[in-house]
């Protein structure tokens, strides 16, 4: 009796633990987190002190709560003056147009917003009905384009990078030369100048362009993140990959890479909750 009594106890116990693990998981997945930086410059013009830019960026087709009321609500609440979509705002293996383009609708009634395709929007047959609903929607696309916005006589620019995916064919053989020729063709300005792309592996590329801030995701935060070391593994960069998450900063240029919302091939994240960033410009006297 008293074998059988332990047996069931730690029976008992493993359940609980299994069911903790589990509703943790599920709260984890579910539950977008805002993570925020400063951006200290002194190329950041005195008008745009405190200007705030939310990055939304792997929505694949997500909701966040019905209709994705959660996130809005975030956004909502992050007070920004622009909203940036760094790409895969769709995921083309379940593809759902309508999620993501009733939830730009609602995006554009917090702040301007501003988008850039991904990967996989790449790969979508739909993609033209797609952006023209952005259009629609009031949604700014940046396809190697830039645009400026003002602000009490002062302005910033900011450029937008399609994904490499969509100017040619091989992108594991033409990369190099795909992404350099898009940089280039890029319209600057002596101006401070976020960049807005969907990739963090082509870092060294933009720290060889006139970018003051890069807004990139693709990474998923490396889906499974582990204590003290970071991404285990992530699209185009494989195992234990650089730039999984967070801010780096090199030679002048700082890059954003956003853990996003969404889920793709790996439909659970460990230890890596969805995430909305917010950067504040800060201008440096």
């Amino acid at each position: 009796r008293g074998f059988m009594g332990k047996t069931v106890k730690w029976i008992c116990v493993c359940a609980a633990l299994c069911a903790a693990v589990s509703g943790w998981a599920v709260w984890s997945n579910q539950s977008v987190v805002q993570t925020e930086y400063m951006l200290e410059s002194d190329r950041v013009p005195q008008a745009f002190n405190g200007f705030r830019i939310a990055q939304v960026s792997d929505l694949h087709n997500r909701q966040m709560g019905k209709n994705n009321k959660n996130l809005l609500a975030m956004l909502t609440a992050c007070r920004p003056d622009i909203i940036v979509f760094t790409g895969d705002m769709i995921d083309s293996r379940q593809t759902e147009i309508e999620v993501t383009v009733r939830f730009a609708r609602e995006a554009v009634k917090i702040a301007p917003c501003y988008y850039v395709p991904g990967n996989h929007e790449s790969r979508l047959t739909e993609y033209a009905e797609f952006k023209q609903e952005l259009l629609d929607a009031g949604v700014t696309v940046l396809e190697d384009a830039a645009v400026a916005i003002e602000r009490s006589g002062a302005r910033i620019l900011l450029q937008g990078m399609v994904d490499p995916a969509f100017r040619t064919d091989d992108i594991l053989l033409h990369m190099d030369e795909t992404v350099r020729a898009q940089l280039e063709s890029l319209p600057k300005e002596d101006a401070f100048t976020v960049l807005l792309s969907h990739r963090p592996e082509l870092f060294p590329q933009y720290k060889d362009h006139s970018a003051d801030l890069v807004f990139t995701g693709h990474a998923h935060g490396g889906q499974i993140r582990l204590p003290w070391i970071g991404g285990l593994y992530t699209p185009s960069q494989g195992w234990f990959p650089e730039y999984d998450a967070g801010s780096f900063t090199e030679q002048g240029v700082t890059m954003i890479v956003s853990r996003g919302v969404g889920n793709s091939a790996f439909p659970l994240r460990v230890n890596n909750r969805p995430e909305v960033v917010v950067v504040e410009l800060t201008h440096k006297a």
